[in-house]
């Protein structure tokens, strides 16, 4: 069960990385030093997860349940709370394959008709969303059983296990 969690959030993860790096910030734009017209800045790499620091991951609560002394309630909330996830999140992952590769199909052509690409990417990057969306409102629901010192507890380990850099970038968001 570890496994497929780890390749659930690993995979979501994948996707929000893609997604953050397709919508770069505005950058103001800079003259181009040959006075021809104005250019934007190159997009900038997305940083650490800012959300990163606020959530835990599944395996990491799970993998410490007893430290944590969650309940048998807790327990059985969060993996029927990961379960159902994971479910969706496979659902999900398959129509997103589907729907990539018709955007791909879309995409290959010498011409490309751009209303059909540019819906076909509607479709794909809604799908992104429901993902981003149904992983966030898990990470929400699993911290929200937990208690303020459990909540402590699992922030004081993350510290520890990451050098006490506070949002260092090893530290991996559940997404």
């Amino acid at each position: 069960m570890k496994l497929t969690i780890a390749i659930v959030f690993a995979t979501a993860l994948l996707i929000v990385t893609v997604v953050t790096g397709q919508q770069p910030p505005q950058s103001p734009q800079s003259p181009n030093p040959r006075g021809a017209d104005n250019i934007p800045n190159p997009p900038h790499p997305p940083g650490p997860d800012p959300l990163a620091h606020l959530m835990f991951p599944p395996d990491m609560i799970m993998g410490h349940a007893r430290q944590l002394n969650l309940t048998d309630e807790q327990k059985a909330f969060m993996r029927a709370e990961i379960q159902k996830t994971t479910t969706m999140f496979q659902e999900l992952q398959w129509k997103l394959q589907d729907q990539a590769e018709l955007l791909h199909e879309t995409m290959k052509s010498t011409s490309v008709n751009e209303q059909q690409a540019l819906a076909q990417l509607d479709r794909v990057l809604e799908i992104e969303r429901e993902i981003k969306r149904l992983h966030i409102g898990m990470a929400v629901r699993l911290k929200n059983r937990l208690t303020p010192e459990q909540q402590e507890q699992l922030h004081k380990m993350r510290m520890e296990h990451h050098g006490g850099m506070h949002g260092s970038p090893d530290v991996q968001s559940p997404f």
